[in-house]
């Protein structure tokens, strides 16, 4: 590795421990789940296989090919984010997470509506109602296939998996996935089934509120990760975000 790789990869590997806290942080993992970004064409870095939010201070993650078999020690589902990458040339990190109101509406096979202006941000969230672990290729590339263009795609019962142009930008949609199924649950506590469909966004007010500009996704970013001993303020871009198609 050159001087400059190593200093990409090192970069890199920090953002990804970030975001691994973050997430924990934030409650949206807790023994399981993983997240990754992308490295070069080939290859992405994913964070320690150990519980996110025990991820220490400068400790490595793996480097992982995507067209290759995993690397040892590195968990079964994270091919998962490979076949992700091979797909999504738009990808730069992937989140594998465990929100627990969005997978509680998962067991009723429900995927949180768009009903807030957060809610907006995943109204693409696509559904797999399938309650297995995702340890062989052919199943990781199902799901790959499934989440389509989609910034996220809800398992039955097993969490959820989401994507971005950056490691940070994925994390943020995995919040506001659970803030959408936060307000569902809200929801549908209080709404007779005769409203239960009142107040839903339409397709006019989602493209009207899936706005980033104005630091939506930084100032979220530095909510999210701001506390960090890791994270350096400002030091990340967000890219323009792939909403997905409805």
């Amino acid at each position: 590795m050159t001087h400059a790789a190593a200093q990409d990869f090192d970069v890199l590997d920090r953002r990804v421990r970030v975001a691994a806290r973050a997430l924990a942080c934030h409650g949206l993992v807790g023994a399981w789940g993983h997240c990754s970004a992308r490295l070069d064409a080939g290859r992405f870095l994913v964070c320690a296989a150990r519980p996110m939010g025990r991820i220490g201070i400068g400790e490595a993650g793996t480097i992982v090919p995507v067209d290759q078999p995993l690397p040892p020690g590195v968990l079964g589902e994270v091919r998962i984010h490979q076949q992700i990458y091979q797909r999504r040339p738009d990808v730069g990190g992937v989140c594998r997470v465990f929100p627990p109101a969005t997978v509680a509406l998962s067991t009723l096979r429900l995927v949180p509506r768009p009903r807030h202006g957060v809610g907006a941000f995943n109204a693409a969230c696509r559904f797999r109602d399938d309650v297995r672990l995702l340890r062989d290729d052919g199943l990781a590339a199902e799901l790959a296939a499934q989440l389509g263009d989609a910034p996220s795609l809800i398992m039955r019962a097993n969490g959820a998996v989401t994507v971005g142009g950056s490691i940070e930008m994925a994390a943020c949609f995995a919040w506001c996935l659970e803030d959408a199924a936060r307000i569902e649950q809200q929801v549908r506590a209080i709404a007779t089934a005769d409203a239960i469909n009142a107040g839903l966004l339409s397709s006019e007010e989602i493209a009207q509120r899936q706005i980033s500009a104005g630091q939506v996704f930084e100032r979220l970013w530095d909510y999210l990760a701001g506390g960090d001993e890791e994270a350096i303020a400002g030091e990340v871009q967000f890219p323009a975000p792939t909403w997905g198609t409805l």
